[in-house]
C-alpha cells in the first residue's frame, strides 16, 4: 500500500500499524480521538475529519475500538447485560466502523488495488463461540462483521480491484487488552502489526468479503 487512511492511529495496533506502514515507505494520514478529536461515535464528527480528506487512498484500515467503556467490564454471564453497556459497545465497535465505511466508495482508488479493513475480533465469530460472556462485545463485533460483509459486496461493483474484509490481530498486549489477558498468549503491538500488514499484503480480490486472523487463515462467522 502506498497511500494508507487509519482511523484509530493512537492506540497500541493503530500506532503499530502506522509505523510499520510508513517504515515500508508508505504516506500514511492518522486520525484518532486523542489527536485529532474524532469520536467514531458522532456522525458530525466522522463526517467532519473524513469530509476533509482527498483520496484516493489504496488503504483504508478502521483499528478504532474499545473493550470497556465508561467502566464497563465485559460480562461474565447474560445475566450482567445492561442496555447502556451494550449500546455504548454497538456505538464504537459496529456503528463507529459503519460511518467510517460509508466514505470508503470516495476515497479508496477505483483503478487499482486497494484495502478496506476492519479490526474486528475471533470473540464477534458466532461459529467459534464455545464458552459464552462477553455478551455485549461478542454482538458489537459480529455486527461489525456483518457491515464489512454489506460493504464489500457493494464496493465490488464500483471498485473491482479492493479488497473489503474483518481481521482479527490476535491478542495483542496493550492498555486496551491489559486486565484482560490472563493466561493467555499474547503478541505486542508492532508484532501484530507485523502480520496484518503481511496478511493484508497477501489477501486477493477474490477473497474480498472474507474474516481472516493475523496468520490469513480464514475465521467462521
Amino acid at each position: 500500500m502506498k497511500r494508507v487512511l487509519i482511523v484509530g492511529a493512537s492506540g497500541g495496533i493503530g500506532a503499530a500499524l502506522s509505523a510499520g506502514l510508513r517504515s515500508a515507505g508508505a504516506e500514511v494520514i492518522g486520525l484518532s480521538r486523542s489527536v485529532d478529536g474524532l469520536d467514531v461515535t458522532d456522525e458530525v464528527s466522522v463526517d467532519h475529519h473524513l469530509d476533509a480528506l482527498e483520496g484516493p487512498f489504496d488503504g483504508l484500515i478502521v483499528a478504532s475500538g474499545a473493550l470497556e467503556i465508561e467502566g464497563a467490564a465485559p460480562e461474565k454471564t447474560i445475566k450482567a447485560v445492561t442496555a447502556q453497556a451494550m449500546a455504548d459497545q454497538f456505538a464504537v465497535n459496529a456503528i463507529g466502523p459503519a460511518l467510517i465505511l460509508r466514505h470508503a466508495p470516495r476515497l479508496l482508488a477505483r483503478s487499482e488495488r486497494s484495502v478496506c479493513a476492519v479490526l474486528t475480533a475471533r470473540v464477534g465469530s458466532i461459529g467459534d463461540n464455545r464458552i459464552g460472556g462477553w455478551t455485549s462485545y461478542r454482538a458489537a463485533k459480529a455486527a461489525a462483521n456483518q457491515i464489512v460483509r454489506t460493504t464489500s459486496i457493494e464496493l465490488a461493483r464500483t471498485h473491482k480491484s479492493c479488497v473489503c474484509v474483518a481481521l482479527h490481530p490476535g491478542t495483542v498486549a496493550t492498555a486496551f487488552t491489559q486486565k484482560y489477558l490472563g493466561r493467555h498468549k499474547s503478541v505486542l503491538p508492532e508484532e501484530a502489526a507485523t502480520h496484518l500488514i503481511d496478511v493484508m499484503a497477501a489477501l486477493t480480490p477474490e477473497q474480498t468479503g472474507g474474516f481472516f486472523d493475523w496468520a490469513g487463515k480464514e475465521v467462521a462467522w
